[in-house]
């Protein structure tokens, strides 16, 4: 992989579809927040030294030593980013929709299979990302923490013996770590069950988001369950309490879809039919309706009413029918109506390939 492919490919390792759970868990995530001894927190830095702080990952990076235990990372300085492909990043997940909106010496390194990025003078230092398939919580931790090991070899972080790690939020001391999975939950919102789960995830230590994290909408009846406490809490405590509620979470998710088929059968069948039907003829089609119908097609496919389309289509689509991507990949500034055609053209493209083209 070069750093084209990584604007122009939508695959990554989480689009890959496989693992424990993985027809209502879409991806697992664990974020270290670090910062560097002795300088500044990002919103008190200057040109100079946010440009340090590039060069010394930059610099880390390119080491035979770091390349030989924990891959090839490619170095992507966002001031050399036009807006499109800093969306692009967004919509892929390995960056966040405020490190695409900063200014200044801001930057990203990421790994070839796209498991691993780390953005760079975001609101901290360093934030170390690991994003895998399906339920995958506990890997994706021992891979961050693999990738964490590394950088404090060659960095001096900050850190408190009684405190913890040091971060800008006070909301991230202690572990720094905030560790989420992205849920694909159709039947608990089709069933109204969903909103009375979410209300009581702030009474035990979670919270609930859309698709691309705070201030973002839940599009394709997809949610983020991450944690909130990091302080007083080992790396394993959080772990292990996000694992014990999103299994409760997939448990009641499996119960809900059972109803939809006992006892709204034909009209399950038909929503899914529809969707299907929709997505492999419409010429027109807005982000918002393709995420809603998509959402449906993946229910289908995942409860067997359609047998001949494989569920990876949802990850890839999810990715590709994004408005970023859509206009990258068409080398053009697209008009929304434009947008519109050229997205239901993909979805056609698409959901033929993953059929076999029948």
């Amino acid at each position: 992989m070069d750093r084209a492919d990584i604007f122009s490919h939508p695959d990554s390792k989480w689009t890959e579809g496989l693992g424990p759970n993985a027809d209502i868990v879409i991806s697992s995530r664990v974020r270290l927040a670090r910062n560097i001894q002795n300088i500044p927190f990002p919103y008190l830095l200057g040109d100079d030294k946010e440009g340090e702080i590039l060069n010394l990952i930059k610099n880390i990076i390119q080491d035979p030593d770091f390349k030989e235990k924990v891959g090839i990372f490619h170095y992507l300085p966002l001031s050399e980013l036009t807006p499109m492909e800093r969306w692009v990043l967004v919509e892929k997940h390995l960056i966040s929709p405020q490190h695409a909106q900063s200014h200044g010496h801001k930057g990203v390194v990421i790994r070839e299979d796209e498991a691993v990025s780390v953005m760079i003078n975001e609101e901290d230092h360093l934030r170390i990302q690991c994003l895998l398939p399906a339920m995958q919580l506990n890997e994706a931790w021992h891979l961050a923490d693999e990738i964490d090991d590394r950088f404090e070899q060659a960095l001096d972080f900050a850190f408190d013996k009684d405190k913890g790690y040091l971060t800008s939020c006070p909301t991230n001391v202690g572990t720094g770590m905030r560790a989420s999975v992205m849920l694909h939950l159709p039947g608990l919102v089709l069933t109204r069950q969903g909103y009375q789960i979410f209300a009581t995830m702030s009474q035990i230590g979670l919270t609930v988001r859309g698709m691309y994290g705070e201030g973002t909408e839940a599009l394709g009846n997809l949610f983020q369950i991450s944690n909130q406490v990091t302080l007083g809490l080992s790396e394993d405590d959080i772990i292990n309490h996000l694992t014990s509620v999103t299994l409760q979470v997939i448990e009641q998710e499996r119960h809900a879809r059972g109803i939809l088929l006992q006892e709204a059968k034909e009209q399950l069948e038909d929503r899914v039919w529809r969707a299907y039907g929709i997505l492999s003829h419409a010429r027109i089609l807005s982000s918002q309706e393709a995420m809603t119908l998509l959402s449906e097609l993946r229910l289908g496919i995942d409860m067997k009413i359609i047998k001949e389309i494989d569920p990876k289509v949802f990850n890839v689509l999810m990715v590709t029918t994004q408005p970023a991507f859509l206009q990258q990949k068409s080398e053009l500034e697209l008009q929304p109506q434009v947008r519109d055609i050229k997205r239901a053209e993909i979805v056609r493209e698409k959901i033929s390939s993953y059929s076999g083209g029948d």
